[in-house]
């Protein structure tokens, strides 16, 4: 009798679907089971990818082969475990601002590359087109791309919370500043009301997957046409 392997992980997957479909009723052992499951097969799999593509091939290979510098990030681990003890916890510093300052410039290098730099480009780019497009594109063009530069300059506005000292003694925000933050504030809102909008689609989209794939899973198990 040879097993079905589909079949196996199909009933497999409609177990867990209904597991975790059973939250609808409130938090349960079933759904906690389900979500255990997940942490556990998640975490089993970066250990599995932590030994073999980091530890291995960079940290045990080039010791072995006499690296003497893979000593360095050896030392750094140990001292980082020291934080498991109250008494030792000060030598974990060390590593602690490593990675802490390693992981800030990385943040704020990939933020100015990655969406600063690259977001001013693009609107500066957007009018690149105008010279050669024809007069009835060209007014369309220049139209779009200064709706883009005002809604990148207006956000960038909002955030500047700078101000000056009245009379009175209360910070104020000059109103062209007011006026362009408020502009910034529309846009951010439509950004983030696009945003929620595409997290809610693809939400629902998984749940119909997930009902669709118990229909046809009840459809195979007894046999519906």
């Amino acid at each position: 009798m040879t097993l079905n392997t589909e079949l196996i992980w199909t009933v497999v997957s409609f177990v867990l679907t209904l597991c975790i479909f059973s939250y609808l009723f409130g938090d349960n052992p079933l759904f906690r089971f389900a979500t255990g499951l997940l942490i556990g097969v998640s975490a089993g799999y970066f250990a599995v990818i932590i030994i073999y593509q980091v530890l291995l091939p960079r940290l045990v290979v080039p010791l072995l082969q006499g690296s003497f510098p893979a000593l360095i990030p050896l030392f750094l681990s140990g001292l980082l475990l020291t934080k498991l003890s109250p008494r030792l916890a000060k030598l974990g510093n060390l590593p602690m601002a490593y990675l802490v300052g390693v992981g800030a410039a990385i943040a704020i290098g990939g933020s100015l590359l990655g969406t600063l730099f690259t977001q001013v480009e693009g609107a500066i780019n957007i009018f690149a087109p105008v010279a050669s497009a024809g007069m009835s594109q060209k007014w369309i063009l220049i139209l779009e791309g200064g709706f883009l530069l005002l809604g990148t300059i207006a956000a960038l506005v909002y955030f500047n919370f700078g101000g000056k000292e009245d009379k009175g003694n209360s910070v104020q925000r000059s109103p062209m500043v007011r006026f362009f933050s408020a502009i910034g504030q529309l846009f951010i809102a439509i950004t983030l009301g696009a945003v929620f909008a595409g997290v809610m689609t693809s939400t629902i989209t998984a749940l119909i997957e997930r009902s669709n794939f118990l229909l046809i899973a009840i459809k195979t198990f007894f046999g519906i046409g």
